[in-house]
């Protein structure tokens, strides 16, 4: 099994942003927790009152947010971006090129980065 859990502040608000990226909704277990499949990966999406979430012994607080990300290859970043920032989404930055493509970093609603990549060959 290879799956991605991505801590979120709120399940429903989050989840209509990954709709949106392609995802499709495999299994909600109540208000905290959904899982989602997009091309054989499964994101698990985990907010407040979920066992992920919990303090550590340590005494830390998992919490959305940091710099690891999901990357998301899309054919057209413009219109991702277009569609992505009708629902309010935020950019980490400008979209950049390099040697394979585009990419941009863009925050779910929980300000979980995703990283947008255009394949220049695409």
């Amino acid at each position: 099994m290879a799956t991605v859990r991505y801590l979120v502040h709120d399940v429903d608000q989050s989840l209509p942003f990954y709709l949106a990226l392609g995802f499709t909704e495999l299994e909600r277990w109540g208000p905290p927790f959904v899982m989602l499949e997009r091309d054989g990966l499964t994101l698990w999406l985990s907010g407040p009152g979920t066992s992920a979430q919990r303090p550590l012994d340590n005494g830390a607080i998992p919490a959305p947010g940091g710099w690891n990300r999901l990357v998301i290859e899309v054919d057209d970043l413009d219109e991702a971006l277009q569609a992505l920032r009708a629902m309010g989404a935020e950019l980490r930055g400008a979209p950049v090129s390099g040697p394979g493509g585009r990419q941009v970093l863009v925050d779910d609603p929980s300000g979980n980065p995703i990283e947008l990549f255009e394949n220049r060959e695409a």
